[in-house]
């Protein structure tokens, strides 16, 4: 008998390997294709080297086996990141245990406001060797949303929160450190050993409009809640609201902004947003 070449049938590569077999009988194999995954069906007439196929044959089907739990693993890993890609525009985030709850934000009372207060565990130090941010919260209509941030805006990394609405206007909070402002002001710091009102929004305003503030401060006023000063401005133009306190080693500057029609229809809202910042 001449010799014939055993060449499993795959839907991979098999690495162009090819077992010779010379058998003293006739030696038929056939291929397959059952649910999408090739199985050899061998067929021998007679006892020699059955054992060997028996064998070969075993270990071709564990690496089909095993190809199909990657292939599914990997399936699953799309899946997810397909998921959890953020939408273009504002794309909600979706954060915590509970699918579709935001940490920190309460349920709407009975005005339809919810309150938000930084958790804990919120990632974010902003800087090697910084101590946790002390928390703090606000209140937005509940159709607000948290957006994702991004370094690319003004303000950069110290940018810890965003929240939006496409119709009425959107917030962020920054959390810079004070020793960019003074390096003798102690690890407890209070906004007013920064300095007046004047000189805080001079020296921080750019990081919020991203330009001189000089000529475009409306007004300024000054609020103590808990013990705590918050400094107040309003900037035109841009429309902006700055709430500014400090806690800790960071100040923490609160802006609320919206578009010449948002400001219009909406500024009682984002001013109620402004006024209702703390750090608790």
């Amino acid at each position: 008998m001449g010799v014939m070449t055993l060449i499993p049938s795959c839907g991979f590569s098999c690495n162009n390997h090819q077992h010779q077999i010379i058998p003293s009988h006739t030696l038929i194999a056939q291929s397959s294709i059952e649910n999408e995954f090739p199985r050899t069906k061998v067929a021998v007439g007679s006892r020699t080297n059955s054992s060997w196929i028996d064998g070969e044959t075993e270990k071709f089907s564990g690496v089909l086996k095993r190809r199909s739990i990657l292939l599914s693993g990997f399936s699953l890993l799309s899946s997810s990141a397909v998921v959890g890609f953020p939408s273009e525009g504002l794309a909600v985030v979706k954060q915590g245990l509970l699918a579709g709850r935001v940490p920190g934000l309460s349920e709407p009372n009975e005005e339809g406001w919810r309150s938000y207060q930084r958790p804990d565990e919120k990632s974010g130090g902003h800087g090697v060797g910084w101590s946790p941010i002390i928390p703090y919260a606000f209140s937005v209509p509940q159709e607000w949303d948290e957006v994702p941030v991004s370094i690319a805006d003004l303000g950069g990394t110290e940018i810890d929160l965003r929240f939006a609405n496409p119709k009425q206007g959107r917030l962020f909070v920054i959390v810079a450190p004070v020793l960019r402002f003074a390096d003798n002001l102690g690890e407890d710091v209070k906004i007013e050993q920064i300095g007046p009102p004047e000189k805080v929004i001079n020296a921080f305003g750019p990081e919020v409009i991203g330009e001189n503030v000089e000529g475009k401060v409306l007004s300024m006023s000054v609020s103590e809640h808990s013990g705590r000063k918050y400094y107040q401005f309003e900037l035109e133009p841009p429309h902006v609201l700055i709430t500014a306190t400090a806690a800790g080693n960071r100040l923490y500057l609160f802006s609320v902004t919206g578009n010449g029609l948002q400001w219009k229809r909406n500024y009682k809202d984002l001013k109620k947003i402004a006024d209702s910042f703390r750090v608790v």
